[in-house]
C-alpha cells in the first residue's frame, strides 16, 4: 500500500510546474523530486543545499541540483517543512 505526500512530487517527466524545481536525491540511484521553491527559505533545506555544494560544488552530474542523502532522509526532512 502506497501513500502520497502532498508537498513533494516524484516525476520522471520534464514538466515542472511554475513555483517548483527539481532535485535529484539518493545515494547510488538518484530519484528526481519536484519541490516547491518556498523550500529555499527553509533552514533545514538550506542545510541540504550547503551539503550539496560541499560535495558537488556547482557541477551537478544529473543536470539539476543533486542532494547527497538517502531518499528516506529527504522525505523525512521535507515532510517537516512548511510550504
Amino acid at each position: 500500500m502506497g501513500f502520497r505526500l502532498p508537498r513533494i512530487a516524484s516525476t520522471e517527466t520534464s514538466d515542472i510546474p511554475k513555483g517548483y524545481f527539481a532535485v535529484y536525491v539518493g545515494e547510488s540511484q538518484k530519484k528526481r523530486f519536484v519541490v516547491p521553491i518556498s523550500y529555499l527559505n527553509q533552514p533545514l533545506f538550506q542545510d541540504l543545499l550547503s551539503q550539496a555544494e560541499e560535495e558537488f560544488g556547482y557541477h551537478h552530474p544529473m543536470g539539476g541540483i543533486t542532494i547527497p542523502c538517502s531518499e528516506d532522509t529527504f522525505i523525512d526532512l521535507t515532510s517537516r517543512l512548511s510550504v
